[in-house]
């Protein structure tokens, strides 16, 4: 399908931080998704917690899983829309780059740690990733990925920090929007993460088909589903169900965001920004069966004592070692003490902490504070 007039014209980007000469036999967007997958930071997400902690289990979504499936279901979107599918590919598998070891519980904790330097978050963690600590380029910092992509990126910031962030921070305090194509790699996210937790929740018994039917959206499917196949393995019926959810999910954004571009009269990517409301949504009806199913995964699943319990582990194992490397700065890697002179300790032990896999961080501990290990 060809490009929108509205989608991302990679010949008409905004550039990057550092000029660079265009690149041969690709766009500048297949360039930023080649830049991401061949990171560092994109091969640790494999090691890095979604809900079930790395060693729980070989089949259960990891960062790395879940990053693929969104670019999957955004790409999918994107080329129904007319959409750059390469932009919302590159977005969707760096939007988790900066996400800590531990999954949310990781993020909680390293936010506690933080609390009087300015904080942490994910979000922009994942933007100081590809603008800051990737570092394998003789001519920049970074990846030095297009202004597209970045602010693809940035799904949230606060006006505080927005300020900080020239650019690409803008839209935060002239309350405009970002491009159609990121703006899908948002819900995309959304799609993915709700129902393969639904699937990781199951798999692992702490969700029960009768829970999940508490939801209209899971309720409806499995009616189907059960009505339409008498003796499905239970294997069977939980794929049959998850798999007609993302359908019915991704047609209805599909579809209402067709809606909603015709209703703009849109003609331009600037003009998708400029837009009174987000171009990109779900129905009403379907929103609030998504926002519905959402609220039920937070309450059963990622509050489950199972859940619960590796939580409260992920916050001792990271504020203890930020509490020891922030004491004794001397113990951190040489590129992070070099960091810690110039950015000062907590951020330095921050962006060290956030950089590790789960596995790492154990053992990191283990080695700090296990008379046994040397």
């Amino acid at each position: 399908m060809s490009l929108a007039q509205y989608g991302a014209d990679p010949l008409h980007s905004r550039g990057r931080r550092h000029a660079e000469p265009a690149p041969t036999a690709r766009t500048e967007f297949q360039r930023d998704r080649d830049r991401v997958i061949h990171s560092a930071a994109f091969r640790r997400l494999v090691y890095k917690t979604q809900v079930f902690v790395n060693h729980e289990g070989d089949l259960f979504r990891t960062r790395l899983t879940h990053s693929l499936e969104v670019a999957q279901i955004a790409r999918t979107i994107a080329r129904n829309l007319g959409l750059n599918e390469d932009l919302s590919e590159a977005i969707s598998l760096a939007h988790d780059l900066g996400h800590t070891p531990f999954g949310h519980a990781g993020q909680e904790a390293l936010n506690q740690c933080m609390a009087d330097h300015g904080g942490f978050e994910h979000n922009l963690q994942s933007l100081r990733v590809v603008d800051e600590l990737e570092d394998k380029y003789a001519d920049f910092r970074g990846l030095n990925l297009s202004f597209e992509t970045r602010e693809g990126i940035l799904k949230h910031c606060s006006r505080r920090n927005a300020k900080k962030l020239g650019d690409v921070g803008q839209r935060f305090l002239d309350r405009s929007f970002p491009s159609a194509e990121a703006q899908l790699a948002n819900l995309a996210d959304v799609i993915a993460y709700n129902n393969h937790d639904v699937d990781d929740g199951l798999r692992a018994g702490l969700l029960s088909f009768e829970q999940l039917s508490a939801s209209r959206l899971f309720a409806r499917v499995h009616a189907e589903v059960a009505g339409r196949y008498a003796d499905l393995q239970p294997k069977q019926l939980r794929h049959e169900v998850i798999r007609r959810m993302i359908n019915e999910l991704v047609l209805d954004l599909t579809e209402q965001t067709r809606r909603n571009i015709a209703d703009s009269k849109a003609t331009s990517i600037d003009e998708i920004r400029q837009a009174q409301l987000p171009i990109v949504a779900f129905s009403e009806p379907m929103g609030e069966q998504s926002h519905e199913l959402q609220q039920l995964l937070r309450s059963c699943l990622y509050r489950h004592p199972r859940v619960m319990r590796n939580t409260l582990k992920a916050q001792k194992v990271l504020s203890e070692l930020f509490a020891a490397f922030s004491a004794h700065p001397d113990l951190l890697p040489e590129s992070f003490r070099r960091a810690a002179e110039q950015e000062g300790v907590p951020r330095a032990v921050a962006d060290y902490i956030a950089g590790m896999t789960d596995r790492f961080a154990i053992d990191e501990y283990e080695r700090l504070f296990d008379p046994r290990r040397l």
